[in-house]
């Protein structure tokens, strides 16, 4: 296996990253592999579930 020496400073940078940070440049870079802003969504909403426009919930049948 792999190992990578990371420092603390390094780590908690990238677990501070927001995917708004990141999705233009990854837009970017797979705009220019062909691959279209359509099918990035597509990959992303399918593990995630973010949809751009969800259902409304009905916070009368949430239970805590």
């Amino acid at each position: 296996m792999l190992r990578i020496s990371t420092s603390k400073t390094h780590d908690d940078y990238l677990a501070n990253l927001t995917f708004a940070s990141v999705y233009p440049h990854y837009l970017t870079k797979i705009e220019k592999t062909g691959i279209t802003k359509a099918e990035l969504h597509q990959v992303i909403t399918w593990p995630t579930g973010f949809e751009k426009n969800p259902a409304p919930i009905d916070c009368r049948k949430c239970y805590l």
